[in-house]
Formats: C-alpha cells, structure tokens, sequence
C-alpha cells in the first residue's frame, strides 16, 4: 500500500505541471488575489472626548490607541485549490456511477462546472452575486470560512473542468471509477493522485496571493483587478465551452511523458496498479513498450462491448476476425487528451498512404471522462480532428481491458494472422511505428508496392537513412555492376570493381532477375552500401543466407517457406556499412527495408 500511495503522489506531482493543465492555471493564480473583505483593512486610532480647547477655542479631540486587530489573513489559495481536489477526486471515482443511477446526460458535470465558472466571474465584478455564493457557507460559525466560501465553490467548477494528461495512475482511477471498481487500493491511489496534484497547484496559488499583497498596483486598484479576474474567468469558460484552448495545449511539446513513464510505467508500478484489476490476455505481456522490432504478443483480443460505431457503412460493427489478412492498426484515444490529439496527425497519414495496401485503422475511444461517453460529442469532436477511419466507442472500457492497456494513446499492431506484434504508449515513436507497419505490409504481401515513407519521423535518421529498396527489374534504381539487368534470364553478375558506392546495390555469381523479386543461382551474392540502424530482406525458400558486414561474417539466417522478412543488422545506432548477402541456390530476395 505504501508503494501504491508513493506511486499516486509522484504520478499526480508530474501531471500538476504538465501541458494539459494550463487552462486552469489562470484562475489558479488570480485565486489567491484581493478578497474583497473588508475586514482585510486595519483601522486606525479612535477618537475621543474632547479635553481642551485648542488653539481657535475650539474643543480639542484626541485620539487614543485601540488595539488593532491583525488583518484577516486571505486564505483563498487553499479553498480554491481543495474545492479543486475535492471535486476531482469525488467525481473521477463515482461520477459515472451517479450520473448512470440519476439517469443524467454524460456531459452534464462538464456544464455545471463550465456554469459555477461564469458565476464566479460575475461575483468578482459584482458583489451581490458573490455574497449569494457565499450564503451556503454562513452557517459555518469560523467566519474566515465564510469569507472563501465563493473561492471553494471556484474549486469544485474547476474540479469538474480539470482535464489532466492521463498516465497509468490516472488511467487506473479512471478504469476503476468507470466501473464500478473501487476499493481501498483505488481509493488511496486516488487520495494519493489527488493530494499530489493540489501541491504544486497550491504553490502556484500562494503565488498569486504573494503578487497581490507586494505589488502596489494590486492593493490600489484590487477593485479593477477583480472586475478584470472575473471577465478573464468568464472568457475562460467560453473558451473551455468551444474547445479554444486546444490549439496551444497541442502546440505545447509534452515535457513531462518520458519522466512520466520512469515514475509510472516501470516494473514496479506497472505490477501494483496491474494488481487491482484482473490478469486476463497475460500473452501481452510477452512484448516491452515500444521495442523497435516485430514480436508475438499473442493472439489479439477482441473489440467487445462497444456501444456505436463510427465512420463505418451504417453504423455497422467491425469484427477483428473478418480482417484476416490484413494488417490492423488499434489506436487508443479519448477526444480531450491532449496527447492523443498530437498522435492523430500521424495515424491518419498512415490511414491515407496504406489503406489501399492492405492497413486497417481502429480508433478505440475510450472515455477518460464521462462527458467523453456522449455519442454526439464524439462523433463531433472525431470530425474536428479529421478521423476518418472507424471508431469504437468503448463506453464501458471492455476493450480497454481486453488489451490490458494503460495509456491514452495507445497503439497496437496486429498482423495479418491475428496476431499482436508491436505495441507503443504515448506519443512518439511515429518512425518507428510506420517502419514496423510496412513491414507488416510486406509480409502479409510481399508483392506489395508501398509509397515513400508519410516523412513523420521522430528522430535523426529521416534525413540520410538509405530508403526501401525492392528488387524489381522495372522500379530499383539503386543497382550497380555489371552486366544490366536482364529480364526473367539466369545471368552471371560481379560486383563493380572499385567497390559499391553508398546508397547502391549490386550482384554476384548467377542470379534469375524478375518483376517481383530476385532468385539466387549458383555463388549468388548481394552487395548494398546502406546507413541505418538496422537492416531487413524480405526472403522465401528453402535455405540459407550468410550476412557479412564490413566483410566480417555476423550470422547465417535459417530460410523457410512464404515470404517473411529476416533481420540481417541491429545497431544500437544509425552507421554506413557495407553488408554482403551470400544465398543459397533458390532462394528469392524481394524487399530491403531499413530501420
């Protein structure tokens, strides 16, 4: 329990000051400024009864000290911030069990606290509508309470509004909460989450009321300043209402994901926060995070309990099993996620360049939030962001589970047999994600002509990685040697002999050159100058392939039936190297790929 605990806090210390919170941190930071109490003013000295006369005759007053009470101290960072934490954590735990049972629209808790912001605005520019907020709390008898009870109220709006960046911890509460889940475990990860989140919100709070007590212009013109507050809070509200704020949070690089991922993505957190759920479909875990190669992670769970599709001929569901064949591409999202929002550029690139080639795209919505279940909202905000391709609507998280998924977004590759290949949490990782789908591609046909790469790359091999090379006697353009080659003829071939410059592949020994592929005869060699990290050939046949790189022998590749692609180099980083390929007779080479 003390690790779940130590996990919740970092987790919600990391989301405090992450992207995806800046709308709120506005009417965070004016939170803690002028109060408007009067009590706030120290008086002066009291007058007295006369005790002379003065100078013109007449009486003469003096004043006597009275003790003078400190000024009341302005506590409205701390309502603000616990109405904030309050509502957040009470609502993300039983929300959806409350709106279900009172039989309430999904989105409703997102207008009331849209509502109690614009109420708030206009108790700042005008008093009576804040004294009317405030009545709830006069019958607390500590008056200091009374005095923030508006601010409170500001909290529990924001707290309805607060849409922070999902990690696993966040996930795990939400999962829990969505159905129904809860128990000691849930509810200290949440506390936990909850008390980690207000603490840097807190600082960011008492800041606001330090500049409002140092800064001359604030006490002087605290009245401007609260008129100025409330109308900021109320454009804050609209923008919120119109998803304006959008733009700058996908603008905004995500600088906390790869601590986020070391704090709570690692073995022990992903042991602890696994443990309060069901361990079903445990093949997943035969595969990492982002491995930069193909593996077997099982047989893919299916796409169940979906309330509505999307984008699919009338509405009609897609059944996992009937896309046999073709390779499928899962994308785990919610509309509101900022993270999510940045990845989908990506995905439907990768939908426009290969859906014609066999790729199939699922977007798995998955609510983080119960407003996000409303069909409509969906439907409307997937047309906003360009999503084409199918989506599921995963209400009630039942294919969340199936894939024992932990992050928003997620992405999940799966072959053409049905099987789970490759999967990816978070942002990044596009290059790689693509390289790996079309390698996918050419398995599942190894005839297959690909376009150029969608140029969404993530790292510094885009610019001089050597570029897939198919071996076609009508489409490669990088062959060196002698003699030409000849079309659907067994001929005799030799390496140039001052060697093969960079970028270029040439043949030795006899080899049968065709439209789709190239056939190894007797002595057949394959020589390709490349940069890249890794290199790959698509092969058939029965038989071996010796790989030499740099002419030093590195490893001899077991060749067996259809079509699949071998790994030939793995570097930990891009490099030149000259690889040479020696093939048994028989064997059929189609396609390089680099990595």
């Amino acid at each position: 329990m003390v690790t779940l605990v130590l996990i919740g806090l970092l987790g919600g210390l990391i989301t405090a000051v992450s992207p995806c919170i800046l709308p709120v941190l506005p009417v965070v930071f004016l939170a803690g400024g002028p109060s408007g109490d009067p009590s706030a003013v120290r008086p002066g000295p009291k007058p007295t009864a006369p005790t002379g006369a003065g100078p013109d005759g007449g009486a003469l007053l003096t004043a006597t000290p009275e003790a003078v009470p400190a000024p009341r101290r302005n506590r409205r960072p701390y309502a603000v911030v616990a109405g904030l934490v309050l509502s957040f954590s009470f609502f993300t735990l039983l929300g959806v069990t409350i709106i279900s049972a009172l039989g309430l629209p999904q989105d409703i808790l997102r207008y009331v606290g849209l509502s109690l912001l614009v109420l708030i605005g206009l108790g700042l520019i005008f008093p009576p509508i804040e004294r009317l907020l405030e009545r709830p709390f006069s019958r607390i008898p500590q008056r200091r309470v009374n005095k923030d009870g508006s601010a409170f109220v500001l909290g529990l709006g924001l707290g309805l509004l607060y849409v922070p960046c999902a990690g696993p911890v966040l996930a795990a509460i939400t999962v829990a909460g969505a159905r129904g889940e809860i128990n000691a475990g849930i509810v200290a990860l949440t506390l936990a989450f909850a008390v980690g989140t207000a603490i840097p919100l807190l600082v960011f709070a008492l800041a606001g009321r330090r500049v409002s007590e140092r800064v001359a212009a604030f006490r002087t013109r605290a009245r401007k300043l609260r008129i100025a507050a409330g109308c900021l809070m109320i454009v804050l509200a609209f923008a919120l209402a119109f998803d304006a704020t959008t733009a700058l949070q996908r603008a905004l690089p995500d600088y906390t994901s790869s601590v986020q991922k070391r704090v709570e993505d690692n073995d022990t957190a992903r042991q602890k926060l696994s443990g309060l759920f069901d361990d079903s479909n445990k093949d997943l875990a035969r595969c990492e995070d982002g491995v930069d190669e193909l593996r077997s992670c099982g047989t893919a769970p299916p796409i169940a309990g979906i309330t509505k599709w999307l984008n699919t001929p009338g509405g009609a569901p897609v059944d996992l099993a009937a896309l046999h064949g073709k390779v499928v591409l899962i994308d785990f999202w919610t509309y509101s996620c900022i993270n999510c929002q940045r990845s989908l550029p990506h995905i439907e690139a990768w939908d426009r360049a290969y859906r014609d080639k066999g790729l199939t795209v699922i977007g798995v919505h998955s609510p983080e939030f119960a407003f996000e279940k409303d069909a409509g909202n969906v439907a409307d905000q997937a047309r906003k962001l360009g999503v084409t391709y199918p989506v599921a609507l995963d209400n009630q998280l039942d294919t969340w589970d199936n894939y024992r998924n932990r992050f928003w977004p997620a992405k999940y590759l799966i072959d053409a047999q049905g099987t789970v290949r490759y999967f990816t949490f978070g942002e990044g990782r596009y290059a790689q994600t693509e390289n790996l789908i079309r390698d996918l591609l050419r398995q599942a046909d190894p005839t297959v002509q690909l376009p150029p790469a969608t140029g969404q790359e993530n790292d510094e091999l885009a610019a001089d990685r050597t570029p897939e090379t198919y071996l076609s006697t009508t489409g490669i353009r990088s062959y060196t040697g002698t003699p030409a080659l000849v079309q659907d003829q067994p001929a005799v071939y030799a390496f140039p002999a001052d060697g093969i410059p960079p970028g270029r592949l040439s043949l030795a020994g006899t080899w049968t050159t065709g439209y789709e592929q190239f056939t190894a005869g007797p002595d057949a060699r394959l020589g390709f100058t490349y940069r890249a990290k890794n290199a790959n050939l698509v092969l058939a046949g029965e038989g071996t392939v010796t790989v030499l790189v740099d002419g030093k022998q590195t490893k001899t590749l077991q060749v067996h039936g259809t079509p699949t692609l071998y790994r030939l180099t793995d570097d930990g980083t891009a490099r030149q190297a000259q690889l040479e390929l020696r093939l048994t007779p028989g064997l059929q080479a189609f396609a390089f790929t680099f990595g």
